[in-house]
């Protein structure tokens, strides 16, 4: 696999523009944007505890689901905001899913320079991060769901940061989400599953050991079936861990609940 193929300019300037925040409860939530490859911005929320650091961080990308209220960057912020009574910084940033038409305005022939693009956008979104003062990088988890947790492990694959990772729904192979629309068939098809295997998440999960994993799948998931979610799992290196609900793609309070005691426990907070 080309590792070059990720490369970007981590000394570009994420030309951060603060918009606002508020206080309350003992946490800070604030939004901002930034410059997450050239000629494109992201908005991101910044989510943490009221004081000084340096904080274990959490940086949460959101899955693509159209008809979800939450298929953007305010999906895990409830989340984020119990970790931050915890001592715990959390970014949570927009990705190009969150466009609730990106899906359908996306084209095969694009998929593989877009793929490579969205993972730029994710190391930026953790230069950004690990840029805040208050943030411990030492103490670094990637949280992702559904594309997140994809995209996740391919920026994982190239960038050693996080020291854990919890990955949500995942598929382990791109061609699983982008054959959906528009349809493939004979050679065309082959061709595309071909191409997009250098970016598979399946190929280059067991490039994140020794990071710790949480894989978390829905026993009912239509998009990632019992058999897809083993083979991703298999595919990981130890140390690995496994969750199954009784639900489908969305994951449910349970997992929710189980996620959060993960984490407490990668970065070393006080479990009470």
């Amino acid at each position: 696999m080309r590792r070059e193929l990720l490369d970007y300019d981590a000394s570009a300037d994420l030309a951060v523009r603060q918009i606002g925040g508020r206080e309350t409860d003992g946490l800070r939530v604030s939004q901002m944007t930034f410059a997450a490859r050239p000629g494109v911005r992201r908005a991101a929320y910044r989510v943490g505890p009221i004081g000084k650091g340096p904080f274990p961080c959490v940086l949460f990308v959101h899955w693509y689901e159209p008809e979800s209220h939450d298929s953007n960057r305010t999906q895990f912020l409830d989340e984020a905001k119990a970790l931050a009574k915890r001592g715990v910084m959390s970014l949570l940033v927009e990705a190009a899913w969150s466009d609730r038409e990106w899906f359908l305005k996306r084209t095969q022939d694009d998929d593989f320079e877009a793929s490579v693009e969205i993972v730029v956008e994710i190391r930026r979104a953790m230069d950004l991060l690990l840029a805040d003062s208050e943030a411990d990088a030492s103490r670094f988890v990637y949280v992702g769901h559904d594309f997140g947790a994809m995209y996740g492990v391919v920026a994982g694959s190239v960038d050693p940061r996080p020291m854990g990772y919890v990955l949500m729904a995942g598929t382990p192979r791109f061609s699983d989400w982008f054959l959906y629309y528009p349809p493939l068939e004979g050679d065309e098809r082959e061709a595309f599953i071909e191409q997009m295997k250098e970016l598979d998440p399946v190929e280059r999960v067991g490039s994140l050991s020794p990071a710790p994993i949480l894989f978390q799948f829905g026993e009912s998931d239509p998009h990632v079936p019992v058999p897809r979610a083993e083979d991703f799992f298999r595919s990981a290196e130890q140390p690995k861990d496994v969750a199954w609900y009784p639900v489908g793609h969305a994951l449910n309070d349970e997992a929710r609940a189980a996620r959060i005691d993960w984490l407490v426990g990668r970065l070393g907070l006080d479990s009470g």
